[in-house]
């Protein structure tokens, strides 16, 4: 009876053994259909390189490769391990996903970075070894472009303070709760693009704006919010952090709701004040919701680009420039790929070790404070 229960429960039940001859089946289908597709991107490679003669004129071929190995190594494992190869089918195809879309563009992006490559140029792409990265360490634009990265990085501190005080404000018992809780929303329902268009080419407009215009009846002769290089600078920040605050403040107000409201009430009941309550108590349990909405918000921060390019382009002279802006202005301006792939690659290293050391100051700060 117990063995008939733990069979038709599964608990005790023991996977079927796959038989030796498909295992080598799957085994010898998935190391041939490897070393194919290794083939193809090596014959490739030599051939865009210009070592050998032959090859194919483009990429295409690896394409459709590399989805006969997907479904070639996805069959392999079935037959090598059974039961364990469909439950692998669950994972895999996110795996493989990442890697035709993730991984091999950032590596191909590596191979064009070092080369010369103009668009424009009847030459084609021609490899130019340290060039481009010769040109990058001597450029002032990137180097500008960086350091205002450094700026608006900051101006996370300062938007995750707004929204910590709108989130308390929201979670408080006050009228129109969810009127107000909707409106704070609506600028992050809003794209970028239209946000810089609707404000930043329009209301802020210097001639017929009505923000302008406004500041003109105020007294201010001449508003100019976008040629001034600091008041062009701190504008580009306000409209980004009029986006992207209502994102911080919805995932604060969701740790606040989270809260034991026992805790806050005993320390009422023990005669802390409003003040000392939020410091000592709503403050510290909040501490890893507040880290990780910070992090968030500083990984989205470092990708600015599209309201910077819609509304200053960058100007004046570079005061509101990006590196995300400068690439793009590499490539579609100058339709210098070479260059604007190395400027990618270089930055995408920057933030990998950026983000890596932040996360380990995090962990750290709230191992301190556990």
């Amino acid at each position: 009876m117990s063995s008939v229960s733990s069979a038709a429960t599964g608990h005790d039940a023991v996977a079927p053994t796959v038989a030796p001859q498909r295992q080598r089946m799957g085994s010898l289908l998935i190391r041939v259909s490897t070393l194919l597709l290794a083939l193809l991107v090596l014959v490739e490679v030599l051939h865009a390189a210009g070592v050998i003669s032959f090859g194919f004129p483009n990429w295409q071929p690896i394409l459709f490769g590399y989805v006969l190995w997907s479904a070639a190594l996805c069959w392999g494992l079935i037959l090598r391990d059974g039961e364990m190869g469909w439950r692998a089918l669950f994972v895999l195809p996110a795996i493989l996903f990442t890697l035709a879309l993730v991984i091999f563009p950032t590596f191909f992006g590596f191979f064009i970075a070092f080369s010369d490559w103009n668009l424009q140029s009847a030459t084609g792409r021609q490899f130019n070894g340290l060039d481009n990265l010769r040109q990058l360490w001597a450029d002032p634009y990137f180097w500008n472009a960086l350091g205002n990265m450094v700026f608006y990085v900051l101006t996370v501190i300062v938007q995750y303070a707004i929204a910590f005080g709108l989130a308390m404000l929201l979670n408080a018992d006050i009228k129109a709760q969810k009127f107000f809780r909707v409106a704070f929303l609506l600028p992050f329902m809003l794209s970028p693009v239209a946000v810089s268009w609707m404000i930043g080419k329009s209301m802020l407009e210097y001639r017929f704006g009505p923000v302008t215009n406004l500041l003109r009846w105020l007294g201010w002769e001449n508003p100019s919010l976008l040629t001034s290089p600091w008041l062009a600078k701190t504008t580009i920040a306000i409209m980004d952090a009029w986006v992207w605050i209502p994102f911080m403040m919805i995932m604060i107000l969701a740790g606040l709701q989270a809260l034991s409201k026992e805790v806050q009430e005993a320390a009422k009941v023990d005669g802390a004040t409003g003040w000392q309550g939020f410091w000592q108590i709503t403050f510290p349990l909040m501490l890893p919701v507040s880290m990780t909405t910070i992090v968030l918000r500083i990984i989205f921060q470092l990708k600015l680009a599209d309201i910077v390019i819609n509304t200053t382009s960058g100007g004046p002279g570079g005061a509101t420039d990006t590196i995300s802006s400068f690439i793009f202005r590499e490539y579609k301006d100058r339709s210098n790929v070479g260059y604007g792939t190395m400027i990618a690659e270089v930055y995408l290293i920057i933030i990998i070790i950026f983000v890596a050391l932040l996360l380990w100051a995090t962990s750290r700060f709230m191992q301190r404070h556990a």
